[in-house]
């Protein structure tokens, strides 16, 4: 079912490229290319939500190690379709993840759908400024099942910039988790997330340091971070407008508090 939901997805993709010459979608692409051109061309981050807005179908997955051996694997992580329907705006629409914990009392399921929406206010290319400041408003539905979702919705406003010096950028989001019931229960995350990067041909090594705080609910004034080193390698063309990125991290807690001790991540774009 994730495979068939890949490739079909993948197909439209293809198919969107094929017709870009005319008609909707060449309409279409035109106004994203001058959005995307109004802007730096830095990589979105393999954990950071880039305050650039972008075009493109992506899918993570992650890999969890725990001490019995039996690691817990993340399908997708939440990512899906990332669409410019203005020149200022983008809009996501977020997959449900798949969780396989790989031990016994614990049901594998899907986690919850969200959807994210953004407003770029300002942007400058890189030889012109090269920097940009976004807002964001993202949303998630209880929709998981079992214990892989959250027990309510929550809203998460968020507020992002970035700025650039020649090869090197700085890409940085400021978020707080607004539940929209059970909020003794889930209390709200404070979540700061900053990626350094640097571009050489077409490898983006980056660090990024991820760190979420909690106020009230079950974790409260429990605080943990990630040092995040990894890389991406894109974007490659493939045909017409398609792109292709891939690449993948490693988090390591850095705290004494943390939800899991080390995650490697993988990520798959297709830009467009």
């Amino acid at each position: 079912m994730k495979n068939a939901k890949a490739i079909l997805i993948v197909g439209m993709l293809f198919t969107v490229a094929t017709r870009a010459q005319s008609g909707f979608w060449g309409h279409w692409l035109e106004r994203s290319d001058q959005a995307k051109a109004d802007q730096p061309r830095w990589m979105t981050p393999v954990v950071t939500v880039t305050p650039r807005v972008e075009q493109e179908f992506r899918s993570d997955f992650v890999v969890q190690p725990s001490p019995d051996g039996n690691p817990t694997v993340n399908f997708d992580n939440g990512k899906g379709v990332e669409f410019i329907p203005s020149e200022r705006v983008e809009v996501v629409v977020n997959v449900p993840p798949y969780l396989q914990h790989n031990r016994s009392g614990i049901p594998d399921g899907f986690g919850d759908f969200s959807l994210l929406g953004k407003y770029r206010f300002v942007a400058r290319p890189e030889d012109q400024g090269n920097y940009v400041f976004t807002a964001f408003l993202g949303a998630t539905v209880p929709t998981g099942s079992y214990s892989n979702g959250a027990r309510a919705g929550v809203m998460t406003p968020t507020i992002a910039a970035g700025k650039g010096w020649g090869n090197f950028d700085v890409q940085s989001t400021l978020s707080v988790g607004l539940p929209t019931s059970n909020t003794q229960i889930i209390g709200h995350a404070v979540g700061w997330n900053t990626a350094f990067q640097y571009h050489v041909s077409v490898l983006w090594p980056e660090v990024e340091l991820n760190s979420t705080w909690w106020k009230g609910g079950t974790l409260d004034a429990r605080h943990q971070t990630f040092v995040t080193p990894g890389v991406i390698v894109g974007r490659l063309p493939l045909y017409g407008h398609l792109r292709l990125a891939f690449g993948g991290a490693v988090q390591i807690a850095t705290t004494h508090y943390h939800q899991y001790g080390h995650a490697y991540v993988f990520t798959v774009r297709l830009p467009l």
